[in-house]
């Protein structure tokens, strides 16, 4: 049976072109990959757990997510009773069909509550509508969902005297216990939806809870109105007729292609997904609206340059870079530096000439390094942050600073692993050791510190802001030791800029370096892979054992090559991380409380940490979990050393 689900009628308002191309197997799709949204995912499974002890009694219709008429038939006896609480109440009418996270049915009276793993904060009055009055775009489409399943269940019961409800993680309110994200644990197997491991099964049992519910139904009246539009050209009727009948008829609407849509489109293949005959929605639209043949796919477009918003470029099918001018970037020329705008029409400017050689501002990157004072301290973090907290008298998402590496370089060249931190005990809050390890690893000296971006800084601002809430008796002298190497961001009701001030690396390279071979990105993840492509320096340095290059390591031996071949390609540093578990047995695996393969990305090192809280995880899996962990950290740091060792060449 075909029906128009609220996750079918979401992602038609991201795209309508999507309904297309979405449920198919032939088409590739990004997001089932992507560990990030996974972590996110599975958090949004346990909030839902705990949105359900609120209430205790209620009727879970368990089906298959593919079993509308069962799970409509078995809601609609449910519903007969006076008074009756439901989780996952089905409602199919018209071609439509919704499951609500939460139905609690009083006579007619019907609240619609939807549980949602998004945090907010109940004292700013302009969370879900902007000052003008208009939705705010990072609740528009929680609000359209909501507004879909009110519209679906008043169709089926008329009689029913609808209220619109959001459930969402509270920012003032706290944990009162800690380990409140392990009792309801995702499986290693099995479907996170009904499988969950509850290990609570009343409320009190976990003191407070750190989700309210949000009165919204004004709002999603307006929606359904028509008051408010998702699209300019769309309302919220016209959006139902033409998405069930698009689907229904498995039918490409055609709607015009966006810059911002189209770029961040998860129905693109990659070489790999090409090769094993998956197709591409996004080539299939660019093929119906712009006549792209198969060849132009392979050329650089647009879309690849970095943070540009070329909007008029779809009217005029300009999008390939081959079609692009210099008036296009409105270039502003900045004296030994990369403009913003200079360095888009740099890398168009390349690709259009097939010119893969680096490009470099020397006199200002060397004006720069010369403020640098050796000994060079390089660090990167991994942090966590989740809707329930780990530990007690913590809120939603707040920050978690679990881990840090610590490289060196000293003025003779000399790189040490210097130190690390990793806190891996179960219910144990790491902040406040983690910057007494951090200061203690700094504070040697008056080398210069480095970051890459700006998530260090961030942390360590919202750490400063923990600790001062709290009663730690070294608190004032931690303050200070971040003060010293961090400025105060937005969040702060102070303003500083520390004397060692953190220098970050990834700034470095907008403004002085320019890599083809990172097509336009500037994450670490994609300069040290260009850099190693680019570097005669780099390659015959790496692709010597780091023991006899004067390069030391806590986590990997003395014989480890970081720089290997495929052919001609120099295979990707990360890439060469080792699976998790590998030389355990099946047995042992299967054993496993955790379902990690590897690590080799921020979500799947926050999914790491979340596993590692897991009180029951035996020794030897906690160890394992944790040495993937540190080997991922240290090659951040690692990266960054050489990084910074190209810039020497370079300049």
């Amino acid at each position: 049976m075909k029906v128009l689900s609220k996750s079918r009628f979401k992602l038609g308002l991201e795209c309508p072109n999507k309904l297309f191309f979405t449920g198919k197997k032939e088409y590739a799709n990004k997001k089932s990959e992507d560990t990030f949204m996974m972590a996110l995912a599975k958090g949004g499974f346990q909030v839902e757990e705990l949105a359900r002890l609120h209430y205790p009694d209620g009727l879970f219709i368990n089906t298959e997510h593919y079993e509308y008429e069962k799970a409509f038939n078995l809601t609609k006896e449910a519903l007969r009773e006076e008074n009756v609480v439901i989780f996952e109440a089905a409602f199919m009418i018209d071609g439509f069909f919704i499951r609500t996270d939460i139905l609690v049915k009083t006579g007619n009276k019907v609240r619609l509550i939807e549980v949602k793993a998004k945090s907010f904060d109940p004292n700013d009055e302009h969370t879900f509508l902007g000052k003008g009055g208009g939705l705010t775009a990072k609740w528009k489409s929680y609000l359209f969902d909501l507004a879909f399943q009110k519209e679906v269940v008043q169709r089926a019961y008329p009689i029913f005297n609808l209220e619109a409800i959001l459930m969402l993680a509270d920012r003032t309110k706290k944990a009162s216990i800690d380990g409140l994200n392990q009792f309801f644990r995702i499986p290693a197997k099995g479907n996170p939806r009904t499988d969950i491991i509850k290990r609570v099964s009343k409320l009190d049992q976990i003191g407070n809870t750190v989700l309210s519910e949000v009165n919204v139904d004004n709002i999603i009246n307006d929606i359904i109105a028509d008051k408010h539009n998702y699209h300019k050209n769309l309302g919220f009727q016209e959006a139902l007729k033409q998405f069930k009948e698009a689907y229904m008829e498995d039918r490409y609407l055609n709607w015009n292609t966006s810059f911002a849509t189209c770029k961040k489109c998860e129905f693109k293949t990659n070489a790999e997904q090409k090769a094993n005959g998956l197709l591409s929605g996004f080539e299939y639209c660019f093929k119906m609206q712009h006549n792209w043949a198969d060849a132009d796919f392979k050329k650089p477009n647009a879309f690849e340059v970095w943070s540009f918003k070329g909007k008029s470029l779809l009217e005029e099918n300009r999008m390939l870079m081959e079609n692009l001018f210099e008036e296009d970037f409105d270039v502003t020329v900045v004296v030994d530096k990369l403009s913003p705008s200079e360095r888009r029409w740099l890398q168009v400017e390349k690709a259009q000439q097939n010119d893969t050689s680096i490009y470099v501002e020397k006199i200002g990157l060397r004006n720069e390094m010369d403020t640098w004072v050796f000994p060079l301290h390089f660090i990167d973090f991994e942090t966590s942050t989740v809707a329930l907290p780990f530990t007690a008298e913590r809120s939603p998402y707040e920050q978690v600073a679990f881990q840090f590496s610590h490289h060196i370089y000293q003025k003779d060249g000399t790189i040490e692993h210097k130190s690390e931190f990793i806190s891996n005990k179960a219910g144990e809050f790491p902040n406040f050791i983690f910057v007494r390890n951090l200061k203690t690893a700094l504070e040697n000296d008056n080398g210069t510190i480095f970051r890459f971006a700006t998530h260090e800084n961030s942390i360590l601002n919202a750490i400063l802001s923990q600790l001062n809430e709290s009663a730690q008796e070294d608190k004032i002298e931690l303050i200070a030791f971040i003060k010293t190497i961090t400025n105060s961001t937005k969040d702060n009701i102070d303003t500083w800029e520390g004397e060692r001030n953190m220098v970050d690396l990834n700034k470095v390279v907008k403004d002085f370096y320019y890599n083809p071979y990172t097509k336009g990105s500037n994450s670490i993840k994609a300069v040290l892979p260009a850099a190693l492509n680019s570097s005669i320096f780099l390659r015959e340095k790496y692709s010597h054992s780091i023991g006899s290059i004067n390069v030391t390591s806590k986590n990997f031996a003395p014989d480890h090559i970081w720089l290997k071949t495929e052919g001609d390609e120099i295979v990707n540093p990360y890439k060469m991380l080792a699976p998790i578990f590998e030389g355990w047995s099946e047995l042992e695996i299967l054993d496993n409380l955790s379902d990690i393969e590897n690590i080799a990305d921020g979500g799947a090192a926050l999914t790491a940490y979340s596993k590692l809280q897991f009180q029951d995880m035996s020794e030897k899996e906690r160890a394992e979990i944790t040495q993937g962990l540190l080997k991922y950290c240290e090659l951040d740091t690692l990266a960054m050393v050489m990084i910074y060792e190209h810039f020497i060449e370079l300049i």
